[in-house]
């Protein structure tokens, strides 16, 4: 199977439409190595015993892929993708950055069948050619879904500008021009393909917005503009200082899309599978949510335990009851992705898809508390992460030694920890990575609020309603 390195070189190769700093960069630039290397951590795992058996598929034309190119086929596929997930984040300390692509791939399978059926269109033709590649390639991809927007109140068709929202502008005999952005893609600039999907639900008239295909990263007409952020370390390393996350703002000018590598053209009568698009990717993106966001609520418990260790509070009430509030964020949204994949249902393409209400309520869940969680992680370790003396300064040779006297805690724990420990926290609480992570712990994967549209669009609220009417003793007339 492919290794690490193998896909780094591949990336380092690709043509340089990264930007960042009003520059173009190449792919081996210093700032994008934290996700390219939690990339290829995905692909050199196979050879791990712990990992093994989770990421390795058997397949009849491969003999094995990644399960990170998986087409889930079961229950089964479902609950190892949920614990992959949550096995990766613990090594990584925060996103793994593979669901998107997988995610998008699952929800592709789903629409090209249903679309291909009801058009006559070769969309499901080309998306198992595509696939093919994907996995005998070990293919490491993104999913740009989120387009710009404009302005909230309107519509895409009721835009001031058009190209607000992802639109086809021309059709060819061999294929599309698209124009367009989305915003809030997260690893585009370390994937080698970057797979497009509607945004929402779309009207008759708003056809030209329904397209789905993949790209390349480095396509013709296609530029991300990047931000890219990082845990600095100066005098130590540590695993969590190899975490990193790359953002990215897409702009498609007037990009030439070839019919093999379309699988919704914006035709006539195609806005409806632009608006199940979205929502299956939502869909299998929120479950994919109930693996990682388990492991982000963990890792905020573990240092949280470990903080009141340090400072010798960790048998306190208080703290005991935090560490239990945490511990049932966690492990309820995991229980949730447990449920889904439980009660998934089989499509006619073959896909597995969860069950959306247990997807979303996790989702809900997971993203309502994430706040919450580093309040408590702030509340248990003090205003020291906001204040750590630098690196340079901890272990300078004049101020050095009486900081360390200063900052120890519990006798029997060295500075250099407590302040290794501190300095973990400041990265968590006081960062800018530490920021850009506590509002993807909000918004990504969808809103709190689009988890209650999904939630009550799915959930049997008139059931309940006659539940009242029978246990109050009403009856219809």
């Amino acid at each position: 199977m492919r290794t690490g390195n193998e896909y780094l070189q591949k990336l380092y190769q690709m043509k340089p439409n990264v930007i960042i700093g009003g520059k173009k960069v190449k792919r081996d630039d210093p700032r994008l190595q934290a996700v390219a290397k939690t990339m290829a951590l995905t692909l050199d795992k196979v050879e791990d015993p712990e990992f093994r058996d989770l990421l390795i598929v058997d397949s009849k034309k491969y003999g094995t892929i990644n399960r990170f190119t998986h087409i889930h086929q079961s229950v089964d596929d479902l609950l190892k993708k949920q614990e992959l997930t949550r096995k990766f984040c613990r090594q990584t300390g925060g996103c793994v950055f593979r669901c998107m692509g997988i995610d998008a791939m699952n929800a592709m399978s789903i629409i090209t069948h249903r679309a291909e059926a009801m058009t006559g269109q070769p969309y499901n033709q080309r998306f198992l050619k595509y696939l093919d590649y994907w996995q005998e390639n070990s293919i490491i991809g993104s999913c740009a879904q989120t387009d710009v927007k404009g302005n909230r109140s309107l519509r895409p068709s009721e835009q001031a500008d058009p190209d607000l929202y992802l639109r086809v502008i021309e059709h060819r005999d061999d294929g599309i021009v698209v124009r367009g952005a989305k915003n809030h893609i997260t690893a585009a600039a370390v994937a080698e393909e970057i797979i497009v999907t509607p945004t929402r639900m779309l009207t008759p008239e708003e056809d030209q917005y329904a397209v789905a295909f993949a790209v390349p990263g480095d396509w013709d007409g296609v530029q991300l503009v990047t931000r890219a952020s990082s845990h600095k370390r100066e005098q130590f390393s540590c695993p969590m200082g190899e975490f990193g996350d790359v953002e990215n703002f897409i702009i498609f000018d007037d990009a030439f899309i070839p019919n093999e590598r379309v699988f919704l053209s914006g035709g006539k009568g195609e806005h409806a599978f632009g608006g199940w698009a979205a929502l299956l990717f939502a869909l299998f993106h929120r479950h994919s949510y109930t693996g990682c966001k388990p492991a982000s609520s963990e890792i905020i418990l573990g240092f949280s335990a470990l903080v009141s260790e340090y400072n010798g509070i960790e048998d306190k009430k208080h703290v005991q009851s935090k560490l239990a509030d945490l511990i049932s964020v966690s492990e309820l949204v995991y229980a949730a992705g447990i449920a889904a994949a439980h009660k998934a249902s089989k499509d006619d393409s073959g896909t597995m898809i969860p069950d959306p209400v247990f997807c979303n309520v996790g989702r809900k869940h997971a993203g309502k508390n994430y706040y919450h969680e580093l309040e408590i992680l702030s509340d248990l370790a003090g205003g020291l992460p906001a204040t750590l003396p630098l690196e340079e300064d901890f272990y300078d040779e004049n101020i050095g030694p009486l900081i360390q006297k200063y900052i120890k805690r519990k006798e029997d724990v060295p500075a250099e920890d407590v302040y290794k420990l501190y300095r973990a926290l400041s990265d968590m609480l006081c960062s800018s990575i530490g920021g850009v992570v506590a509002v993807a712990g909000l918004h990504g994967g969808g809103s709190p609020q689009m988890e209650d549209v999904a939630i009550l669009k799915q959930y049997d609220v008139e059931l309940r309603k006659k539940i009242a009417k029978y246990l109050a003793g009403i009856t219809d007339t």
